[in-house]
C-alpha cells in the first residue's frame, strides 16, 4: 500500500503491456515516480500474443496510417539510440492478391500509402516470386513496402520496464479508480490502495470498466499458428506475406463474414507464425479446429513450401477494439488527472512506444507533437461514466 506523496509527480499506470511499459519509460525519464500495476504479469495480455509487426503497410488509410509512420520511425530512433538495441529490425512487407478484385484493392492501398510518403513497389507475379520463391499459383500480383519492421512485444515490454526503474506490482487487479472532488487520486486494488497525482489507464480490455468505456470497447480474438523451424535462426523469407483480404477486413466489416485474414510471418528463429482470425466479441483464449484448419488451408495454397513444416503450437490472443475502429488516447472527459491509452486492437506493438510518449505528454498537460485528435476519448460524448 502506498499513499500520495504530495510532490505532484507520482503516477500510477494501470497495465504492464507495451503502451504502459513505454509510458513508464518516458515518464520516469521526465522525472516522475512511476508505479505500474497489472492484473497479471508484464506482457501477459495482447502484447505477449502478437505477431510483432511494426507495419505501416497493414494500416487503414487515414489517421492510423499516418500515426503508424511516426511510430515506426520512433522504433528506428530508439534502436539507434540504444534503448531498443537488438530488438527492432527493418524488413519489407509483401501484400499479395489472388483475384482481380484483390488486385484493385492493393492498387488503391498502394496509392494511399504513397500519398503519405511511403515507398511502395508494385510487383507482377514474376517480380513477387523473385522476392518470395515458391509462391502458389493462386497468387497473381502484389506490392512491397520495404520500410516496415518487426519487434517482439514481450521483449520491448521487458526492456522499457527495466530502463524505467519503475515499481512493478504484479497480480493486483485494479478494482476502481478513486476519484475525489472530480480528480483521480489513485487506484484501489486487491493489494491495497495506491495513491498518485495522476493515473494512466493502459490496461487493454481491463480499461473498459475502469475508464467507463464499457459500451465502446470490445474484445476481438485472433487465432495463431506456430511451426517448427525451416531454417536455424534465420528467417525463411525476407518479410511477411499479407493477403489483400487482411486489408479488406480493416477497411470494411468483411471480417464479420470471413474472420480469416492470412498472414505468413517468417520469424527470426526460422519458424513461421501463421495467422489469423478477427473474431469480434470473443474474449476467450481457445483455438478451434474450424478456424485453424481454414488458416492452414489458405496458407498452403499461398506458400506450398509450408507442407514441409510441422505445427508445434496454436494459441489465441485477445485484442481490445473500439466500436469505431480507432484507439482511445487522451485525457478522460470528466475526471481530471486521469488519462487513457487503450483500444489499439492488433496495432499495439507498432504504436506502443509512440503511444507511451504521447501518454506522457498528456499526463504532463502538454500538447503531443503528433495530432491525436481523432483518438480523443471525448468523441464518445456521454459514454464514459466511472462507477
Amino acid at each position: 500500500m502506498t499513499n500520495r506523496s504530495g510532490s505532484g509527480n507520482e503516477v500510477v499506470i494501470v497495465g504492464a503491456g507495451i503502451v504502459g511499459a513505454a509510458a513508464a519509460y518516458y515518464l520516469a525519464n521526465a522525472g516522475f515516480g512511476v508505479t505500474v500495476i497489472d492484473a497479471g504479469t508484464p506482457a501477459a495480455g495482447a502484447s505477449g500474443a502478437s505477431d510483432g509487426a511494426v507495419s505501416v503497410a497493414s494500416k487503414k488509410p487515414g489517421p492510423m496510417m499516418t500515426i503508424a509512420r511516426a511510430a515506426r520511425n520512433l522504433y528506428g530512433t530508439l534502436e539507434r539510440e540504444g534503448v531498443l538495441a537488438g530488438l527492432f529490425h527493418t524488413r519489407p512487407t509483401f501484400m499479395f492478391a489472388r483475384t482481380e478484385e484483390e488486385m484493385a484493392l492493393l492498387a488503391l492501398h498502394g496509392e494511399d500509402l504513397a500519398s503519405t510518403g511511403e515507398t511502395v513497389c508494385h510487383l507482377d507475379r514474376a517480380e513477387l516470386v523473385a522476392h518470395v520463391p515458391g509462391l502458389g499459383r493462386c497468387v497473381v500480383a502484389g506490392i512491397a513496402v520495404p520500410g516496415d519492421g518487426h519487434a517482439i512485444g514481450y521483449q520491448i515490454v521487458n526492456r522499457m520496464l527495466r530502463l524505467s526503474h519503475a515499481r512493478v506490482v504484479r497480480h493486483a487487479p485494479v478494482r476502481r479508480v478513486r476519484v475525489e472532488d472530480g480528480r483521480a487520486v489513485g487506484v484501489e486494488t486487491t493489494a491495497g490502495f495506491f495513491g498518485a497525482d495522476a493515473v494512466l489507464i493502459a490496461a487493454g480490455s481491463g480499461s473498459a470498466a475502469l475508464a467507463g468505456f464499457g459500451d465502446v470497447l470490445r474484445p476481438r480474438k485472433g487465432q495463431i499458428i506456430i511451426t517448427d523451424r525451416a531454417m536455424d535462426n534465420v528467417p525463411a523469407l525476407q518479410g511477411p506475406l499479407m493477403s489483400a483480404a487482411y486489408l479488406a477486413a480493416k477497411r470494411s466489416s468483411s471480417s464479420a463474414r470471413n474472420p480469416v485474414s492470412l498472414v505468413i510471418d517468417p520469424l527470426r528463429t526460422g519458424q513461421f507464425l501463421i495467422g489469423g482470425t478477427r473474431e469480434d466479441g470473443f474474449g476467450d483464449h481457445e483455438t478451434t479446429v474450424r478456424h485453424i484448419s481454414a488458416i492452414l488451408g489458405e496458407a498452403l495454397d499461398v506458400y506450398p513450401a509450408l507442407r514441409r513444416q510441422r505445427v508445434i503450437r496454436t494459441f489465441s490472443g485477445v485484442r481490445t477494439a473500439t466500436k469505431d475502429g480507432l484507439p482511445i488516447v487522451g485525457a478522460h472527459p470528466s475526471v481530471s488527472g486521469l488519462s487513457i491509452a487503450t483500444g489499439f486492437e492488433g496495432d499495439g506493438i507498432c504504436l506502443g512506444p509512440l503511444m507511451g510518449s504521447v501518454a506522457t505528454d498528456i499526463v504532463r498537460g502538454r500538447v503531443p507533437s503528433i495530432d491525436i485528435g481523432p483518438f480523443s476519448p471525448a468523441r464518445f460524448g456521454e459514454s464514459a461514466h466511472l462507477h
